[in-house]
């Protein structure tokens, strides 16, 4: 019930981002509870800090994750809003809530649900078998070093377990399953009648006066941006890490002076019978007394402990697999469970042991024994941490270093390129403000900082270099514009011929739905139906999924009562539809399986309202301060 539900759920930071709609930037458990990390707070929830660093590390996150969503739509000035940050807070504080939730009650993830964890990452397998060197290079292309990786994927466990707990328990009714059901079944016969502006055509005449006036009035249509060729200098950890050479001596020396880091704890698996505890003292010792009554037999009969386990246990999540919880490691169990299981030898079976959860009876089916990895074994994990701590070191320096000659020597970059071995790179024809789909193609050079910093009057009139520019972790950026082009405005004769046509074309849809709606009422007040109908077709709510919006909306909000009734919607290409409902059927009876699937679909939808709730009532819990003069500034 407590510990199977990672082990069963591949979900882990899935469930817990679509309950909380934004994903974040972790640092760790502890790190969480301690409020670790530099910068200014931008807030505080209970004595647990949130710092300006942890934000900034979310808001990049956040970034490329809409990045990866929107492509090549996606614009980052859109982004960069008040709303969008203090959304982006509000999220980390809701998830800080939740760790700390997770520290108190002494939530943790084993080391098998990390092992499996990161073993099924697809990126890290080679001909479906995990493999390490992809990890290295992974983490190393992040700049993460494996301690790091793993402490984030443990919380994220630990806090899938946490959501999983809470969210996966809605329950809906069938009969509002089936309310439900019936209205998403019901199919609507309906006719349509489609007036096209082209059947307006030569009956809209644009003057001269009103094109001007059109001109003036939308100058920003017809501007061309402001435009910039730049030479630019990029300077990353990625690439100071791949530069980096570790000796084998010194690879040696970490392993012996750090043994005990690759020391393999010992496991045990674990099967268990659960009664709950729940209630006041007299159910609590009805609880007890019943395990103690099955203890005597669990003792008379171990071999059958599985069997009664499937009888007795109240443990949904291990029940049905005769009690089994797999294996488990010391530090993610509650404390008595641990030191029960902890004390027993192998196939041995425990007393009743109480836990806040209840009253155990516990029996340790495998016991693996604590080891020592070996030098072969983690030479690629200590190779990638020590390439990556002298990378750091190295990337740190440089960093000051990179951003004082691009400062003082303003009239070129190519002192910083030959200093740090640097490209010196090119850009094409740069606009102030790229149009989404361009934004993948520019890369580092569409980040909004290093797009203020080139277009800045110092830069465009001096032709000096921009300040060295953060456009992703650990990656600094340095540029300078070498061609400019000013924004103008394309000419009224350009683009006369344009406006009429867009004119014109509105003036027809005005038409048509004037029509249309004329026809409408005519229609609805009972006027002889003289209109030239397509033959009926069967609709459902899914079937309306293909029709514009607001048809779609007329058609099943509308009174079936009494028949024929009839609607009207405007068209996406300018036209205007009538559409007429002839009749409306239900299905004769209830598909079962689409029943069910409903009703998880609707208990998990009651789910994510429970787990709201839950941390609606979280926030009352705890104080909760919101910088919000730090988080204008950030703006800024």
């Amino acid at each position: 019930m407590f510990f199977d539900t990672v082990r069963n759920n591949k979900r882990v930071v899935q469930v817990f981002l679509a309950l909380i709609a934004l994903p974040f930037a972790f640092w760790g458990v502890d790190s969480y509870v301690r409020g670790g990390g530099a910068g200014a707070d931008l807030a505080s929830v209970g004595d647990s800090k949130i710092t300006q660093q942890q934000f900034d590390q979310a808001w990049r996150v956040q970034q490329d994750r809409m990045r990866q969503v929107l492509g090549d739509s996606f614009r980052p000035e859109s982004m960069n809003t008040p709303a969008a940050r203090l959304a982006v807070l509000n999220s980390l504080v809701d998830q800080r809530l939740l760790l700390l939730e997770a520290a108190k009650g002494k939530l943790g993830a084993s080391d098998e649900a990390l092992r499996e964890m990161i073993g099924s990452i697809p990126a890290l397998q080679e001909n479906g078998r995990f493999s390490m060197a992809r990890y290295q290079s992974a983490l190393a292309a992040q700049g993460l070093s494996q301690a790091q990786f793993e402490a984030q994927i443990r919380q994220d466990l630990t806090l899938q377990e946490l959501v999983s707990a809470i969210g996966d328990t809605g329950v809906a009714a069938r009969s509002e399953t089936e309310r439900i059901l019936a209205i998403r079944s019901e199919e609507r016969q309906v006719a349509e009648f489609r007036i096209a502006p082209g059947q307006f055509a030569g009956q809209v005449r644009i003057d001269e006066e009103a094109l001007r006036k059109f001109y003036d009035e939308n100058g920003k249509r017809f501007e061309i941006a402001e435009q910039a060729r730049v030479e630019y200098v990029v300077l990353s950890l990625a690439a100071r890490i791949n530069q980096t050479a570790v000796k084998d001596a010194d690879l040696q020396d970490w392993y012996e002076s750090h043994r005990d880091r690759y020391q393999q704890g010992e496991e045990r698996r674990v099967s268990h019978i659960l009664f709950l505890a729940q209630g006041g003292e007299s159910e609590q010792g009805k609880a007890r007394a019943r395990a103690e009554e099955l203890l005597e037999e669990v003792r008379k009969s171990p071999a059958r402990f599985a069997d009664l386990a499937r009888k007795h246990s109240q443990d949904p999540g291990s029940a049905a697999k005769g009690g089994d919880l797999g294996v488990v490691a010391r530090g993610t169990m509650v404390k008595p469970f641990e030191e029960a299981v902890f004390s027993l030898r192998e196939n041995e079976v425990s007393g009743v042991v109480q836990s806040e959860f209840g009253y155990h009876i516990i029996i340790v089916t495998g016991i693996k024994a604590a080891k020592q990895r070996t030098f072969a074994e983690v030479r690629p994990e200590i190779e990638a941490e020590l390439k990556q701590q002298a990378a750091q070191r190295r990337f740190a320096e440089d960093a000051e270093a990179f951003s004082n000659i691009v400062y003082e020597q303003p009239d070129s970059l190519q002192p910083a390129a030959e200093r740090f071995n640097l490209k010196l790179q090119t850009s094409d024809w740069l606009p102030r403000n790229p149009a989404p789909a361009a934004v993948a193609s520019l890369g580092h050079l569409a980040n909004a900082k290093i797009l203020a910093a080139i277009f800045s009057d110092d830069s465009v009139r001096n032709k000096r270099n921009t300040e060295a520019i953060e456009v992703a972790p650990n990656t600094l950026l340095a540029a300078r514009v070498v061609e400019h082009r000013p924004a103008s405005v394309r000419p009224f004769a350009e683009v006369k011929a344009d406006i009429q046509a867009a004119l014109i074309l509105q003036g027809e849809a005005a038409l048509a739905r004037s029509a249309g709606e004329a026809r409408l009422a005519e229609l609805r007040q009972g006027a002889t139906d003289s209109v030239a109908w397509t033959p009926p077709r069967k609709l459902s709510r899914q079937d309306a999924r293909q029709l514009p919006p607001a048809a779609a909306k007329a058609i099943f909000s509308a009174d079936v009562h009494k028949l024929p009734v009839f609607v009207g919607a405007a068209a996406g290409d300018g036209g205007y539809v009538l559409y007429k409902i002839v009749s409306v059927t239900q299905p004769d009876r209830v598909d079962e399986a689409r029943r069910q699937a409903l009703q998880r679909e609707y208990a998990q939808i009651l789910g994510q309202e429970d787990f709201a709730a839950y941390l609606a009532g979280l926030r009352q819990r705890y104080r909760i301060d919101i910088n919000r003069a730090a988080l204008e500034r950030k703006e800024r």
